[in-house]
């Protein structure tokens, strides 16, 4: 079976490994302190910095719904992809097993991969139980035509 790697370059599999750890532990220390998170976005630059970004969608709503901060993210992203060397937008999700984190990975040679990392918090309500990382091909919203 082929993966993702396979046709991929070590260059960029490093990218979006270490993105991948960015933005999960941001995610993860964010659980564990609030309870839960605001959709953000972390990025590596052309030069190879990593970085986070937050977006705000226009309006006054102090609390904007996570549909309106993701389009608002992957539109700064797409503006900003001749800078960029890979993205990821992570967002707290609901399948159908609970609750996970979502880091929809991209990069600038093509790939775009989608990771759930499910997660329980247990009834005594202090810490948060991670489960098995899930991966699967993901769908380009960055570097897009």
């Amino acid at each position: 079976m082929t993966s993702w790697r396979d046709t991929t370059s070590a260059e960029a599999q490093e990218q979006l490994d270490g993105l991948l750890g960015v933005a999960l532990g941001f995610a993860q220390q964010q659980l564990a302190k609030q309870g839960e998170f605001f959709p953000y976005a972390a990025v590596i630059d052309a030069g190879g910095e990593a970085r986070m970004v937050a977006a705000r969608p226009p309006g006054d709503d102090e609390n904007p719904a996570s549909a309106d901060v993701i389009a608002t993210l992957v539109a700064g992203l797409r503006d900003q992809r001749g800078q960029l060397a890979a993205s990821a937008v992570v967002a707290d999700v609901t399948i159908p097993s609970g609750d996970a984190i979502r880091v929809e990975l991209e990069h600038a040679e093509g790939q775009a991969l989608t990771t759930l990392l499910p997660y329980t918090k247990p009834a005594t309500g202090e810490g948060v139980d991670f489960g098995e990382i899930q991966a699967q091909a993901g769908e380009r919203q960055v570097w897009t035509d």
